[in-house]
């Protein structure tokens, strides 16, 4: 720290030349910052996926009459934009009920499926949002995190807890997938088997 001389007495601001490399992070190895932005990456693609699972699931349902379709064209872009928009909760609750809502869906745990997505979150928020402490003597580090119940996270985290999560979303991100493509149709924006969805100008 440095300081100056004041009316009301010292003051004083950081001397940043001084800081450690890559302050505030220094404390934890590379590898732990690696394996964290890992799994945070793939809830991120958990996202993704969930959202474009809403297209697929609402895309492909029947209607009974022309009218039912038209109303239901008519809220299309607004359901559409809020899964670009919602986060992981909400984007879990409403995959929930666009898989509910298609005959064809061959997805028998959804419920189950979204309640695994929805215990996730819990994780996210700590891994996006905590403010790391520095490692014990074994590696783990317990983030400081509140969240609105004003509940504390206190479990401490290492790599392979953070392993753990990484493999466990990205399973359920398989999954999600699995009830598109189970139904025959290929999952949006991907390149792999079953029957398009949407067609776009040059597509056989």
């Amino acid at each position: 720290m440095t300081n100056s001389e004041s009316p009301e007495g010292k003051r004083f601001v950081i001397d940043q030349d001084r800081l450690p490399v890559l302050f505030p992070t220094h404390c934890h190895t590379a590898q732990f910052w690696e394996h964290l932005g890992r799994a945070i990456a793939t809830f991120g693609f958990l996202e993704e996926t969930l959202g474009k699972a809403i297209f697929a699931f609402t895309a492909t349902r029947r209607y009974d009459s022309d009218e039912e379709a038209k109303a239901a064209y008519d809220k299309w872009l607004p359901t559409l934009e809020r899964a670009l928009t919602d986060q992981l909760w909400s984007l879990a609750e409403s995959y929930g009920k666009v898989v509910h809502e298609n005959a064809d869906s061959t997805l028998i745990n959804a419920p189950e499926l979204v309640e695994d997505i929805q215990k996730a979150t819990v994780y996210r928020n700590v891994l996006c949002h905590g403010s790391w402490r520095a490692p014990d003597a074994a590696g783990k580090s317990v983030p400081l995190f509140v969240n609105r119940k004003m509940e504390i996270f206190e479990t401490p985290v290492d790599i392979e807890f953070l392993r753990n999560v990484q493999r466990h979303v990205a399973q359920l991100c398989c999954a999600v997938r699995n009830s598109v493509t189970h139904m025959g149709y290929r999952f949006p924006g991907s390149a792999g088997p079953g029957k398009a969805i949407w067609y776009t100008k040059g597509d056989g």
